[in-house]
């Protein structure tokens, strides 16, 4: 009875499609009785990733005082031996504040690394193993220089990218996408209640880090992207919490500290075991103390991010 309500999630992706079994789902229900294998990694061809993420700061009174986008066009090189990291390239980073106002980051485009999430209990761990040195000092296509939370912001978006790997892929301990097995079935993730430091160069002091709180992946359902058949895969970070320690300059230290709560939903093709569609959605509300005065910011930020993936080069 509890996964009746995932017929009505079918009407949303009307229209014929097959499984890899060859069979027409049209007419067909089992498939909300079938067991899945989820965990399944994706093929070796290589795949391309087109992704925005929308931040939309508001006032305490809530008028929406700016707005900034980023886009990042990704290509993935899959790993061709078992031993080895599957390789990502930025071809392209662009920063829009509206239509007259677009630059690029030049000094990203081409930049290459090898996705190896690092041991949660290093002592010297970045953020799902992404290094901080290709972020910093970060200047635009005019040769103006990012400021430290521009950056910082460049920076989050590749963890962004990468937390659906996090979800969509199996984890190495811990419940994940591998105990999801029938429409219905719901976790809790093995990275909840996660602190990952959150520090970044100079700018972002060590000591900043960011909290999950209960993360709960769910088998929403079935859906097509591009007439490719994908487990439909929602998850949602509870109450999260950070703190953010910024040094501008010597002896002056801004302390941040806030609540987060993100979810989503993931679309993770069935067939090759890419993801084809991603979402996050993220409130963010904080305070800024200034030191010495003792002159607090209060904070609202929206976010708002979508990712495509395909074999085929889409930009």
């Amino acid at each position: 009875m509890k996964r009746i309500f995932l017929v009505l999630l079918m009407i949303a992706c009307a229209g014929p499609f097959s499984t890899a079994y060859g069979q027409n789902w049209e007419n067909d229900f089992s498939y909300l009785d079938r067991q899945y294998d989820l965990a399944k990694p994706h093929d070796s061809k290589t795949h391309y990733f087109l992704m925005q993420s929308d931040m939309l700061i508001y006032s305490p009174d809530g008028k929406r005082q700016d707005s900034t986008t980023f886009i990042l066009y990704m290509r993935c090189d899959p790993a061709q031996k078992p031993d080895e990291a599957d390789m990502y390239t930025c071809l392209k980073y662009v920063i829009r504040k509206s239509d007259k106002d677009t630059v690029s980051i030049p000094s990203l485009a081409g930049w290459k690394y090898p996705f190896i999430p690092e041991d949660s209990n290093s002592p010297t761990r970045t953020v799902l193993g992404i290094p901080h040195e290709p972020f910093e000092k970060l200047n635009d296509s005019r040769g103006k220089p990012l400021s430290p939370e521009i950056s910082y912001f460049v920076y989050n978006t590749f963890v962004d990218f990468h937390t659906m790997n996090v979800f969509a892929d199996k984890t190495k301990s811990g419940p994940g996408i591998q105990n999801l097995h029938q429409l219905g079935d719901i976790i809790v993730h093995g990275s909840a209640f996660s602190e990952p430091p959150v520090d970044l160069g100079k700018d972002v002091a060590k000591g900043s880090f960011f909290k999950n709180g209960k993360i709960t992946l769910e088998f929403k359902g079935i859906g097509s992207i591009d007439k490719n058949p994908c487990a439909i895969l929602g998850y949602d970070s509870g109450e999260s919490s950070f703190v953010m320690l910024m040094t501008p300059m010597p002896n002056f230290q801004i302390k941040t500290t806030g609540s987060s709560h993100y979810w989503g939903d993931i679309y993770k093709s069935l067939h090759d075991g890419w993801i084809r569609n991603a979402s996050l959605h993220e409130i963010v509300v904080s305070e800024t103390e200034l030191p010495g005065n003792g002159q607090k910011i209060h904070s609202i930020i929206e976010r708002q991010i979508k990712i495509a993936g395909s074999a085929k080069q889409i930009f």
